[in-house]
């Protein structure tokens, strides 16, 4: 009866122990989730949008606003809170797209900011990977060829619009 009476309140300790670890690590493991899925949708954003610029003719001059408007389209998947983007009074994405059908590659990179969570916002700052801003800046790029290797090889030319008939010589 004694040894009962002496572990009545062990549950109670350990819970008092393990709940606030075992939040702590739910926590850890969230930030680095939210960095994760930022840079997949940014990687596959840029991704699309090389294959739409090496692919697209821009008979018009508006190819580029396209492409770019496209990107933005793609990256509405991102929430718009805080802590996956930031967006106060101007969006903080910052899209460069480069090169077009014509040229060998084209490349996109896109860049974001976002709030570190709280216990992270520290460690960042302390590790210096923060802007002025204390946000978490992340970029993603990619670059592909415009052809393939037989394509960009070939006497007729990088331009598509040169390949009809050509063949035939």
């Amino acid at each position: 009866m004694r040894n009962a009476l002496d572990n009545r309140g062990q549950g109670s300790v350990e819970a008092a122990i393990a709940i606030p670890v075992m939040f702590l690590l739910l926590l850890l493991l969230i930030q680095p989730g939210i960095v994760l899925y930022d840079r997949l949708v940014m990687g596959n954003a840029a991704a699309e949008a090389c294959r739409l610029l090496a692919t697209a003719t821009d008979s018009y001059g508006s190819m580029e606003r396209s492409c770019e408007a496209f990107v933005r389209h793609r990256l509405a998947a991102v929430p718009s809170h805080e802590c996956f983007h930031v967006h106060d009074g101007r969006c903080s994405w910052d899209i460069v797209l480069s090169g077009s059908e014509s040229s060998s590659q084209v490349s996109v990179t896109i860049g974001n900011e976002l709030r570190p969570l709280p216990l992270f916002d520290g460690a960042a700052k302390l590790m210096g990977t923060t802007n002025a801003r204390g946000n978490l800046v992340i970029t993603e790029s990619v670059t592909m060829p415009t052809q393939p290797s037989w394509a960009a090889s070939s006497k007729l030319g990088l331009a598509p619009s040169s390949w009809p008939g050509g063949w035939l010589e």
